[in-house]
């Protein structure tokens, strides 16, 4: 059969889309690792990212998101590793869980390091949060966005605590991170890691005393009805997110299909940040509401708590990186 000189011309430039669709056109679908679920504001980033992605991609790719940590079989310390691997596409992730293998991110951890939030904008919007995004990537995983869980406060179920002194002999819950268990012990605590699902059962049963999460934590979990009856805002560390892609996965997408999913997770963390922080004053109104003395520290009684955690900074700066550490505490003085 002979084909028309016009027809064959306009199927010679036309054939390649039709006969292959361009990379950019295919449908794909991604695993998303958080530890906390859409109930909370760590969870409704990830939720918000997928939701972006989606519509900005017309239902081409699709980000399936997995909380409560389950592709690590509840070991959220592993999160960072799987992905590397590949065991799991992307993350929003927390920089205390991600610190074993990125030892930058335990900047976020120095205690006291970050007085308010203007100190945490400082860093993450900074050179200083560009240096540790370079960190990462250096780790393995495509860093693309920062979200927010918020500054971590202290519980307990003895006594009112504003004072170093009355953190002593406490036995605390903490995250599994080493910078943890040296801030608690330079108070005079006695730190415990262990999980979260581990953490409700064991101040239930008193076997541990106290905690220390975010207020959206505290209030979703309803921490105060496992006894947790004083709470104790000393903003100690605040925990960004990092929302992180899989460098195999990162390096499969078009251009084009990069740019849109890294410009979903900035906006996704920016809407999860403002919502998050402004939901602070009536997440502390409901807490007070059901009972739970709330005790927020004066400048002097928060200096005391720098004072007695001043330690912790000889041993720790080293390992993160002085010169991060001090261009991060510049940042601060100059917000």
């Amino acid at each position: 059969m002979r084909i028309k000189p016009l027809t064959f011309a306009l199927t010679a430039a036309l054939g390649m889309t039709l006969a292959t669709p361009s990379f950019a056109q295919e449908t794909r679908e991604f695993s998303v690792s958080t530890v906390l679920s859409d109930a909370f504001p760590w969870g409704q980033a990830a939720e918000k990212w997928a939701e972006l992605v989606n519509e900005r991609s017309d239902g081409r790719l699709t980000l399936k998101v997995y909380p409560n940590a389950q592709l690590v079989s509840g070991d959220q310390t592993r999160e960072f590793s799987a992905m590397r691997s590949g065991l799991i596409d992307m993350a929003v992730a927390s920089t205390i869980n991600w610190s074993p293998q990125v030892p930058e991110l335990n900047l976020f951890s120095l205690p006291f390091l970050m007085p308010d939030e203007a100190a945490i904008d400082a860093i993450t919007q900074g050179s200083s949060g560009e240096k540790i995004f370079t960190a990462i990537d250096k780790k393995g995983v495509m860093p693309l966005a920062w979200g927010e869980n918020g500054f971590r406060e202290l519980s307990n179920s003895k006594h009112t605590i504003d004072g170093p002194e009355d953190v002593q002999g406490l036995k605390v819950r903490v995250v599994g991170s080493p910078l943890f268990l040296d801030t608690f012990s330079t108070l005079g605590a006695n730190p415990t890691q262990m999980s979260w699902a581990d953490a409700k059962p064991a101040l239930t049963t008193g076997a541990i005393d106290g905690q220390e999460n975010p207020l959206s934590v505290f209030d979703v979990a309803r921490v105060d009805q496992v006894g947790q009856s004083y709470l104790t805002l000393w903003h100690y560390m605040a925990d960004p997110l990092v929302f992180g892609v899989n460098k195999k996965v990162w390096k499969s997408l078009s251009e084009e299909d990069q740019t849109l999913l890294q410009q979903a997770a900035v906006d996704a963390g920016a809407w999860e940040i403002e919502k998050s922080r402004n939901e602070l004053s009536d997440t502390l109104a409901a807490i007070k509401e059901r009972g739970v003395e709330v005790t927020e520290l004066t400048p002097e009684q928060h200096q005391a708590f720098v004072d007695a955690t001043a330690e912790v900074y000889q041993k720790w700066i080293p390992r993160i990186g002085a010169e991060l550490v001090a261009e991060a505490q510049a940042a601060i003085a100059a917000r």
